[in-house]
């Protein structure tokens, strides 16, 4: 997959069919819609071209009331597209200055200058240009000037993504990994780079890796016990994870700590990517280092089962 950050250094592509979204988590429904431009694409023989931003429109906007977390960071975006067959991703710098832009330059000098778009495959609710006034109907009326053609991708395939977007972050949220899982079509994961802790794990046989990470958008499951894979220098390894206060040491930092099993090197300044395979039980406070050893001796053992 060819991927472009510059617009103003684009190839001239051949029967561009384009679609533009934000694409957050790649989940199930998005998949749909990669599907549905892959096969109008190889119908004309043309050539595949998916449009995103970064960073994400709502953390640019000031006029969004409420923060949204991302399911995704930018790198594991491109991975995650790339493994879909999509022949070009273009990354659009996401400004104030670009949402500002009046919708028929939108259509002229974005669209049309910068992709030549054979067919555009866009949302009935889809809203572009200063002031949002740009609509799907906007676009439509250009296809007879501009020479592209408009696919509607329809209010039930918007609704589901929409729907499964927000249940994906509320799942994750709480725990449920099976329901997110079915949403995303993979485990969730997430990368960090390995920190200095209080090394108090390794006093009583788990020491872990604390992760600290970098893209504080980056949505965070919720605090518990997880069994999990690591994957260290593209090698997976087996693991658990607490995310959580640590209200036994009385912790009152969040803290996201990995224990590898069976893994002595030192990993410290390295990044380290977690995939959320089960969730196995609540964060707890013991009465004392004793009780929390023979406790996670139990979820180690749970770990390993699954």
């Amino acid at each position: 997959m060819n991927v472009y950050t510059n617009i103003n250094e684009l190839p001239a592509f051949n029967k561009a069919v384009i679609t533009i979204g934000t694409f957050d988590g790649l989940h199930d429904g998005h998949r749909k819609i990669i599907s549905q431009l892959k096969q109008v694409a190889g119908d004309i023989n043309g050539t595949t071209v998916v449009i995103t931003f970064f960073p994400h429109p709502r953390h640019v906007l000031k006029s969004t009331e409420n923060k949204v977390f991302i399911l995704n960071t930018l790198e594991e975006k491109i991975s995650l597209l790339s493994a879909e067959d999509i022949e070009n991703l273009v990354i659009v710098p996401f400004t104030s200055e670009f949402s500002s832009m009046e919708a028929e330059a939108y259509i002229s000098n974005f669209l049309v200058k910068s992709f030549h778009p054979h067919t555009i495959i866009i949302g009935y609710d889809h809203r572009f240009g200063k002031n949002r006034v740009g609509n799907f109907e906007f676009l439509k009326e250009g296809e007879k000037k501009y020479g592209y053609e408009v696919v509607e991708i329809t209010a039930q395939q918007l609704n589901d993504i929409a729907i499964s977007s927000t249940k994906i972050r509320q799942k994750l949220s709480e725990g449920d990994l099976i329901t997110a899982k079915s949403l995303l079509g993979y485990n969730y994961f997430f990368s960090g780079k390995v920190v200095k802790g209080d090394q108090l794990g390794r006093t009583i046989g788990f020491p872990t890796a604390n992760l600290e990470i970098e893209e504080e958008e980056k949505l965070v499951p919720g605090n518990g016990v997880y069994a999990v894979d690591v994957v260290i220098k593209d090698v997976k390894h087996k693991g658990m994870m607490n995310i959580g206060l640590r209200p036994t040491v009385g912790g009152v930092v969040r803290k996201i700590e990995v224990n590898i099993f069976d893994f002595k090197d030192d990993i410290y300044g390295q990044n380290i990517t977690v995939f959320l395979k089960s969730k196995l039980r609540e964060e707890k406070k013991f009465n004392g280092l004793e009780e929390l050893k023979n406790q996670l001796e139990k979820d180690a053992l749970a770990a390993m089962t699954i």
